[in-house]
């Protein structure tokens, strides 16, 4: 991790970047709790170990696969604790780091930085990633910021929520009714966020390539990465589609709604 120390500006507090790590601890201002207490708070659930894990597993060669599930076999329990520095330790993980001295603090990568911050608050997650594609903007242009916000967003989220929609696999399935099934399940996320199905899409859009989600806002882009997230968890709980539905949609409307205020915000204080 280089040490060309940035800052971006979320909800009045600023949040120290390193190359492509942004800093926990400076996220963690503003909420109730010591930055220390949510860290480990945070790391005790088995989603978090579950989320770090598989994204070392994406891009760690090193990484102990054998103590990760060590790990995610006794997360969640009431005498489970885990610290950065024993995570690293035991795992030899990259993705995380804890840093002494001045300057110090946790820092992590940007995918599991913003996990965390979903993890903190859904407003605060959405802006924080907001402001970082400001940042990617300004950095790589428009364009290249979009290409970035539809990998980066959406590598381990997309890994995740697939793996959840394994488990609603009826038995026996051949590869061609699992592709299928595959496709209503994003297809529920895009009735969900863009109230059409793919199909749809292209019958309204006979003369355009692609797909819908290739013509979406960065602001849909960036909730669609958090409904594939949302929907791997009510998978697990046993939500059937149709509640899922119902339920995605509502966060969809209530995400895009804080993201056009926060915009209309900014250009407010910006023209003032």
């Amino acid at each position: 991790m280089k040490n060309q120390a940035k800052s971006i500006l979320v909800q009045g507090n600023a949040i120290r970047l390193q190359a492509d790590f942004i800093s926990l601890t400076d996220m963690c201002i503003g909420f109730d709790s010591p930055s220390d207490a949510l860290l480990e708070r945070w790391l005790r659930q088995k989603y978090t170990v579950e989320y770090i894990g598989k994204w070392e597993l994406l891009h760690n060669p090193d990484f102990d696969a054998n103590e990760f599930e060590s790990f995610f076999n006794q997360a969640g329990s009431n005498t489970f604790y885990l610290s950065v520095t024993k995570w690293v330790k035991a795992t030899a993980a990259k993705g995380i780091v804890s840093k002494k001295g001045r300057g110090g603090g946790t820092f992590a990568h940007r995918d599991i930085a913003f996990q965390f911050a979903s993890w903190l608050s859904v407003d605060f997650h959405l802006l924080l990633i907001k402001e970082y594609q400001v940042l990617l903007e300004e950095k790589f242009g428009k364009e290249a910021m979009d290409w970035k916000v539809k990998r980066t967003l959406a590598k381990v989220n997309y890994f995740l929520h697939t793996e959840a929609v394994k488990s609603l696999m009826p038995p026996r399935l051949n590869k061609s009714e699992s592709g299928f099934f595959y496709a209503n399940e994003a297809d529920l996320l895009n009735m969900a966020l863009f109230g059409m199905t793919a199909s749809q899409w292209r019958a309204q859009n006979p003369d355009k390539q692609g797909n819908l989600r290739d013509y979406a806002s960065t602001e849909q882009l960036l909730v669609l990465a958090n409904l594939e997230n949302l929907n791997a968890e009510y998978i697990k709980s046993s939500l059937n589609a149709q509640e899922r539905l119902s339920l995605l949609n509502e966060r969809a409307i209530e995400q895009l709604d804080l993201l056009m205020r926060y915009e209309a915000g900014k250009k407010f204080v910006e023209g003032n």
